[in-house]
């Protein structure tokens, strides 16, 4: 008397769009992360990796930890670069941040 009946509803039509609109905002956002992020970032290790290649002797080079010096000697993986008269350490190639223009470093 009162307590009213309940009915279960018949279930609704599928939308022939949902699956792709759901989809929507993933894709768009992907869209997004691949401009802004992934693409710029390849683009700087294949410039980077351009550059290393190309290291010859003689090359003032600036490494990832702040040391400039001179390349003294270039080999498969490791450099070697004058930091200071008669004063050769042993780096990776990969750990070469910058190539500085010639003549940058006087003291050496």
């Amino acid at each position: 008397m009162f307590i009213s009946n309940a009915y279960a509803q018949a279930a609704a039509g599928g939308d022939p769009t949902g699956g792709l609109m759901g989809m929507l905002p993933l894709i768009l956002m992907f869209i997004v992360l691949w401009f802004l992020m992934i693409r710029p970032q390849m683009k700087r290790a294949k410039e980077h990796k351009a550059m290393v290649s190309a290291l010859a002797k003689g090359d003032e080079v600036v490494t990832q930890g702040g040391i400039a010096g001179r390349v003294t000697q270039v080999g498969d993986n490791f450099l070697r670069i004058e930091v200071a008269d008669n004063v050769n350490i042993l780096v990776q190639s990969q750990a070469v941040a910058t190539v500085l223009p010639k003549g940058t470093l006087k003291t050496l």
